[in-house]
């Protein structure tokens, strides 16, 4: 089984694709842990990155395409994978699906995880931890049980990841918006694409991924 699972930055998709992974065994291939391994094992492709990379430029399609060329091999994804970083333009996308059929493979979910926009300014704003232990909080959803002492380590110091700004939270869904959410369009034309609440909890999108994933195995 091949996925790729689509949505903007604090969507949740390391959370659900780590689940995922774990559950159907299947191989999660991240583009920068393709790369960093590419250029470690000195393949040509990873030398060639690497080359581009010293240069202080952007690896191109056709590189980062044979570096998934390699990193999906059926010995080192015997039961599928999940791609996490990459197709992020609708040429990277097309791309990818000539090379697949090369190869005799095909992609048999591409899950967007659709969120609000305000809602999810607030969700990643809100976020602060503990400066000691680094313990999670939010200011709507877990605030510490007595303010401003850290429930793990009692510290009582906190601080906020600068991403994870208001202003900053908000350009990144507009960037995204912009360059990756119009894939979404193109998987939904190969009839591909499933769509999931990314907004709902935590447990209630994996039983919707489950749900989706399901379909595969009863096919």
């Amino acid at each position: 089984m091949n996925i790729i699972l689509l949505g903007p930055p604090g969507a949740g998709k390391g959370t659900q694709s780590d689940y995922l992974r774990d559950t159907f065994k299947l191989t999660k291939l991240a583009t920068g842990d393709m790369l960093r391994a590419a250029v470690a094992a000195g393949t040509e492709l990873g030398l060639q990155a690497k080359q581009v990379m010293a240069e202080g430029k952007l690896v191109s399609d056709d590189i980062m395409i044979g570096i998934i060329r390699d990193a999906i091999s059926d010995q080192n994804c015997p039961n599928g994978f999940i791609l996490d970083g990459f197709p992020r333009t609708t040429a990277q996308a097309e791309a990818l699906d000539v090379m697949l059929a090369e190869v005799g493979k095909k992609l048999d979910f591409v899950i967007e995880l659709k969120v609000d926009d305000a809602e999810m300014v607030n969700r990643i704003s809100g976020r602060f931890s503990c400066k000691q232990c680094g313990a999670g909080y939010h200011d709507t959803f877990k605030q510490p049980a007595k303010a401003g002492v850290c429930d793990s380590c009692g510290g009582t110091e906190f601080s906020r990841r600068e991403d994870d700004r208001a202003e900053t939270v908000a350009k990144r869904l507009e960037a995204y918006h912009a360059q990756t959410a119009p894939v979404a369009g193109y998987y939904a034309k190969t009839g591909t694409l499933k769509g999931v609440d990314g907004m709902a909890e935590i447990g209630e999108v994996t039983k919707s991924l489950e749900k989706i994933l399901g379909e595969k195995k009863a096919a």
